[in-house]
């Protein structure tokens, strides 16, 4: 006969502020199996956790329930109390007095009333709960990071630091993401390069640390500790083995072609380094662009390259690793603001600049040198309009999201303008201005006292007029019209999710939102976790955010990798599904809906009677099962049941519920 012990928590006024918790713990003590109910303020603190371990010797429960929060927020944290006593860490039930009650209900009576019902469920499920345990699984000590941004390089360099060793995974030629393509950061106005550079230069030269550049991740299998990924690693048709980066093969290059580092300010090589502190410092060849590759003809770097590191027949190769974690940092892209907003000029004019374009004209390592110029006649620019929130907040054309960077790049912007361009005027258009960095507000006042002429209002069209760009919107302050003739126009555009980032995430089998930025498991107590283990994220793979927010993310994926790295061995989860295969008729629809790609179909040898059979059923990989359920919920001969949340212990749920 179970011994059940009930704990309803008031979690300050959370909960006892709607529901009668004496009431709740009084009919509880009426429930089958329950000897023993009380409450208590803060169930989750020490005292609180206290009084339940006490109650456990005092009562000799074998199984508790506990009402208060989401489970989600502390079964972790009551299975690690139950650790130290007499009972099984999973003979627990949480009922969620707190969102599914008190959160969504104002009358008292009938929330009270449900609190009950929700209590008289978890008591004839924990009633019938079976004792589970842990396993263990070996752990790989090396971590793959793919992406070698500002964020990929700091959890990099962290994670190796302690000892482990680590795999960058760069699609591009060169590690360093957008941040080396800045000339300057808010709010300090230190040189972007000088803090990126030396990093970049530091992963190359750290033992523990590999770099893949122009590569990929093709494949993911494996669960965590024990990952195993195929590196796709593309054709650079110059051995870099070879290779010393002398440069004599770019300016031979007769084929020149827009820059994507310049931002399409500038021209290329076919062979090129993307920009001069790349790291790699070598090049690597175009495939789109070289002659000799498109129409066999010229081969002009071949001939000049002195040491003969040239290879037109290069292909591209397989590699496969295995990993005890994964780190994703894939970044982002800004948006395609001219098919978003043909009234700005649709891309039609030169003058009408996205901010990263602009920080490549006013870079000293840029297509200009730092001079800030108009791209369509290369005069200085003496009235400039910077348009904010271009894709961003505007869910009928864009995005419905803040991008969080652009008003403080935009104040950098015009910052740079009015101090480079003698007797300039800046106007920026802008819907808020939000500044919750340290010393961003600061940062934005200055740039006011500089001279720079805010409106609030959102611009409705873009066009020219001779020489100049007319710029027509709304000072929705004083509720006017406003039209301002400006020599170049800076957009503010959005941050959006790497294109790439979406196969990765089918590939990894994690989850990303409807604006395609990966999911963290919880975005307070685990912001740099996936729902699947060992794999973690960091910076604008998961959501827009500056360089210091990006930087601590990679720094806190490392910890938590480190963390994980540091022992040989670590604990699964024993609420995973199961295959009863002399059940299972082999349709393979749970491997089609198994989120985490955590089963296989698999050949099963066994008996029906006395005739031994063979046939195909599923195989759960317990490693990588998460036990959401999804198998169980379409299998339909009934085979799959989840540890932990079986049918029958659901339909006891039931039928307390409503018997």
């Amino acid at each position: 006969m179970a011994r059940i012990g009930v704990f309803i928590c008031h979690c300050g006024t959370n909960i006892a502020s709607v529901v009668d918790v004496e009431k709740v713990a009084e009919s509880a003590k009426t429930m089958p199996g329950v000897v023993f109910a009380t409450t208590y303020k803060y169930m989750c603190s020490e005292p609180g956790q206290a009084m339940i371990k006490e109650s456990i010797e005092q009562y000799n429960l074998d199984r508790i329930v506990i009402g208060s929060c989401s489970p989600r927020m502390h079964e972790l944290t009551f299975r690690k109390m139950l650790k130290g006593t007499k009972i099984n860490p999973y003979m627990l039930e949480i009922a969620n007095l707190r969102e599914q009650c008190a959160w969504v209900h104002t009358d008292r009576e009938k929330a009270t009333e449900k609190a009950i019902g929700l209590v008289q469920m978890s008591v004839a499920k924990v009633a019938n709960n079976k004792p589970l345990t842990t396993s263990t699984i070996p752990i790989t000590k090396r971590a793959l990071v793919i992406g070698g941004g500002i964020a990929g390089m700091q959890a990099a360099l962290d994670i190796a630091d302690c000892g482990f060793d680590v795999t960058i995974v760069e699609k591009e030629p060169s590690i360093g993401g957008h941040m080396v393509m800045l000339d300057k950061t808010f709010p300090t106005m230190d040189c972007s390069a000088c803090i990126s550079t030396p990093k970049m230069v530091e992963c190359n030269a750290h033992p523990n640390i590999t770099l893949k550049t122009s590569c990929e991740v093709e494949k993911v299998s494996g669960y965590v500790g024990n990952f195993e990924v195929t590196i796709k690693e593309k054709a650079k048709y110059v051995n870099h083995d070879l290779c010393t980066g002398c440069g004599l093969c770019q300016t031979k290059c007769p084929t020149k072609v827009t820059s994507e580092f310049d931002q399409g300010l500038s021209k290329r090589s076919a062979i090129y380094i993307p920009f001069a502190q790349a790291v790699p410092s070598k090049p690597v060849i175009d495939p789109s662009a070289c002659l000799k590759l498109t129409k066999d003809k010229c081969g002009i770097c071949e001939k000049v390259c002195p040491i003969g590191a040239i290879d037109y027949k290069d292909e591209v190769r397989y590699t496969t690793e295995e990993y005890g974690a994964i780190v994703i940092a894939t970044g982002y892209e800004l948006v395609d603001w001219a098919s978003m907003y043909p009234e700005y000029g649709g891309g039609k004019y030169k003058d009408v600049i996205t901010g990263l374009q602009f920080e490549r004209l006013v870079n000293a390592s840029g297509p200009t040198e730092g001079h800030i110029v108009r791209p369509s006649d290369g005069k200085e620019p003496k009235d400039v309009v910077i348009v904010k929130c271009v894709g961003s907040r505007d869910p009928k054309k864009g995005k419905s999201y803040c991008s969080r960077a652009c008003c403080m790049y935009s104040a950098k912007h015009a910052h740079q303008i009015l101090d480079k361009i003698p007797n300039s005027r800046v106007y920026i258009f802008y819907m808020d201005v939000r500044t919750p960095g340290k010393g961003y507000e600061e940062f934005y006042d200055n740039t006011r006292r500089d001279g720079a002429q805010y409106i609030r209002g959102r611009v409705s069209k873009i066009y020219k007029e001779g020489s100049k760009l007319i710029v027509r919107g709304e000072d929705s302050l004083i509720g006017k019209p406003v039209t301002v003739e400006a020599d170049m126009v800076i957009l503010a555009t959005a941050m959006e999710p790497s294109p790439t980032v979406a196969d990765v995430a089918n590939k990894l089998g994690i989850v990303i939102d409807a604006d395609r930025w990966v999911t963290e498991a919880h975005p307070k107590l685990r912001p740099v976790e996936t729902q699947t283990n060992g794999i973690y994220l960091c910076g604008t793979c998961q959501g827009p955010k500056d360089i210091p927010d990006t930087v601590a993310q990679g720094s806190a994926a490392a910890a938590k990798v480190a963390a994980l790295l540091c022992h040989d061995e670590m604990e699964t989860s024993p609420m995973i599904s199961y295959v009863d295969p002399n059940k299972c008729s082999g349709c393979g629809f749970c491997e089609g809906v198994c989120p985490y790609k955590a089963i296989t179909m698999v050949e099963y040898a066994g008996r029906d009677g006395n005739r031994r059979v063979t046939k195909i059923v599923a195989q759960v990989n317990e490693g990588l099962c998460q036990g959401c359920g999804c198998c169980n919920a379409i299998c339909r001969t009934g085979c799959i049941d989840l540890k932990g949340f079986t049918n029958d212990q659901i339909l006891k749920e039931v039928d307390a519920l409503c018997l």
